[in-house]
Formats: C-alpha cells, sequence, structure tokens
C-alpha cells in the first residue's frame, strides 16, 4: 500500500517518481535518447521559428508530446515482459498500439513543424 502523503509532501514525491521514470527511460530506452536529441536539436530552432508564445509553445509541446507516449509505450512494453515472454496476440497488440501512439506523435510533430516553417517561409 502506497503511503498517504497530503499537501506538499505528496507533491515532492511525485516529483521524485518522474524524476526516476525520466531517468529509466533514459537509460533504457534508446529510441526514447534519440528523441530526446532530437528534441534537445530542435529546441533553440523553435526559439527562432516561433513568432509567438504561441507558436513557440505548440512547436515544443510536439516534441514533448513524442516523448511522452514514447514514455507511455515503453511502460506498455515493460509491463507486458514482465507478464512473459510467451508470444500472446494481446501481448503483441498492446506493444503494436503503443508503437503507433508514439508514431501518431511523431507525425503530429512534423505536421506542426512543418505547417509554421510553411507559414514562416512561404
Amino acid at each position: 500500500m502506497k503511503p498517504n502523503n497530503p499537501g506538499l509532501t505528496h507533491v515532492v514525491a511525485a516529483f521524485g517518481y518522474s524524476m526516476k521514470g525520466i531517468r529509466a527511460a533514459f537509460i533504457h530506452e534508446r529510441a526514447f535518447r534519440l528523441e530526446l536529441v532530437a528534441g534537445l536539436i530542435l529546441f533553440p530552432l523553435a526559439l527562432w521559428l516561433g513568432r509567438s508564445g504561441v507558436e513557440f509553445a505548440i512547436l515544443l509541446g510536439s516534441l514533448f508530446l513524442v516523448l511522452a507516449f514514447e514514455m507511455v509505450n515503453s511502460s506498455i512494453e515493460a509491463v507486458v515482459d514482465r507478464v512473459g515472454t510467451d508470444f500472446h496476440e494481446l501481448s503483441g497488440r498492446a506493444k503494436d498500439l503503443g508503437s503507433a501512439s508514439v508514431f501518431f506523435a511523431q507525425m503530429n510533430a512534423v505536421v506542426v513543424w512543418a505547417c509554421i516553417l510553411y507559414d514562416r517561409f512561404i
């Protein structure tokens, strides 16, 4: 059972768990590391490309969505692998659906960046 941490104690504990999850994604997930590097490269470009705070937020938000969906996908894969390594149709489906969610987040980022680039230069 989880301890009942009220108020600020809960917020601090939740932040710690989040940092632990990000660290685990960085250590164990190659795709997360690659997407993080891409995000770090694109961040300065987003600062320059975004003509307003809203454009900057949309550009940056699309990058954060990719990282978030990658972590959700990795957590699904970890749970499926924890349950068993034998092939099962539902296990494969869960992993495929998680992967598809990352794909849609990546496509969202491509469309967002393309639209803002188009608006800026065309």
